[in-house]
């Protein structure tokens, strides 16, 4: 709503000392009601891509960087970078207790949040040198509201991104970590190593995943990438071993995410540049708003079968890509988006 009022870069720049406060609150106290407080900033997100207010000011700066020609593939690069690093997060996150057991003198792992305050004040100063292109182009007059034109397409948009995400809330990674170690008794060691192998995945099919909508066209990506990822991640639920589960996991993850760097390419292709950020925020903010849903749903259904929350997901998400394909095929790209 505010981005384009207070600048891009400013509010950016904002966000991240966001981060070193929620850092420093999460390091430093238990008390329930700060933590909640903090929380509720959104700057300290659970997510690797797409990670709460940040991602929407990135996806509508990135574009003003770039030729058009070039757009779709510096989204891949984008998400494929946040990957990489959050897989070495992963991999890192059983460090502590491998170092506690070799007899090393480690604080608590909420001690660990403090990295957080030189990373948010590092990412405050490196925005000041952004570049001012970044920045909406100024326009004639001012929009009475964040969406105008585009609202209409943003807003179905934003339903069929709930629904979506609302399946992916009964296969949240917390929940497949419990899944794996309860059925297959995988420790927390061995599931970082995993989900450290998991995020490799992703970064390629990121990178994969822009090259192939050059082809074959955003929305066709999208969807025909993320159908068959769906049936993998309901075969999770019945795998009869530890290797067959991790084995449909890694398949799952190295599709499922195609439809992140070509979805994100695709809601700013449609929408007028300075309504990129509400575009973005919109459907994101839909997204995060019933995802939380889900897990308290799969927790019930988690009591019927352990699995029985990804077969869910797998569903909701089928029924997501058909509903897409069915609404947006018809719907054209500008021919020289801007």
């Amino acid at each position: 709503r505010y981005a384009e009022r207070v600048g891009r870069r400013r509010l950016y720049a904002t966000l991240f000392v966001g981060l070193a406060v929620s850092g420093l609150a999460f390091g430093l106290t238990a008390n329930v009601v700060v933590l909640v407080v903090v929380a509720l900033t959104g700057t300290l997100s659970t997510e690797v891509v797409e990670s709460g207010p940040f991602t929407s000011l990135e996806q509508a700066m990135l574009p003003e960087t770039v030729a058009v020609e070039r757009r779709t593939r510096v989204f891949g690069t984008y998400n494929a970078v946040a990957t990489i690093a959050g897989s070495f997060g992963a991999l890192a996150a059983g460090g502590p207790e491998l170092l506690r057991d070799a007899g090393f003198g480690v604080p608590g792992d909420q001690r660990f949040f403090l990295a957080l305050v030189p990373v948010g004040l590092l990412g405050a100063v490196v925005t000041a040198s952004l570049s001012p292109h970044v920045e909406a182009a100024r326009t004639a007059r001012r929009r009475a509201a964040p969406l105008e034109r585009s609202r209409p397409v943003v807003l179905r948009l934003a339903g069929l991104f709930a629904l979506d995400s609302f399946g992916g809330g009964f296969a949240v990674q917390s929940f497949l970590v419990y899944f794996l170690s309860r059925k297959f008794g995988l420790a927390t060691d061995e599931l970082g190593v995993v989900f450290f192998a998991v995020g490799f995945l992703q970064a390629g099919s990121f990178l994969a995943a822009t090259r192939l909508a050059e082809r074959l066209g955003l929305l066709n990506t999208m969807v025909f990438t993320h159908l068959p990822s769906n049936l993998l991640l309901a075969g999770v639920a019945v795998a009869p071993n530890a290797a067959t589960a991790i084995g449909l996991l890694l398949a799952r993850f190295a599709l499922s995410q195609m439809d992140v760097p070509t979805r994100q390419a695709y809601v700013i292709t449609l929408v007028d540049p300075d309504e990129r950020v509400a575009a973005s925020a919109y459907t994101a903010t839909a997204r995060y708003a019933v995802r939380p849903i889900a897990p308290v749903l799969g927790g019930a259904l988690q009591q019927v079968a352990l699995g029985l929350p990804l077969l869910v997901a797998g569903g909701l998400k089928t029924a997501y890509d058909l509903a897409l394909w069915s609404w947006f095929r018809r719907v054209p790209l500008p021919s020289r988006p801007t």
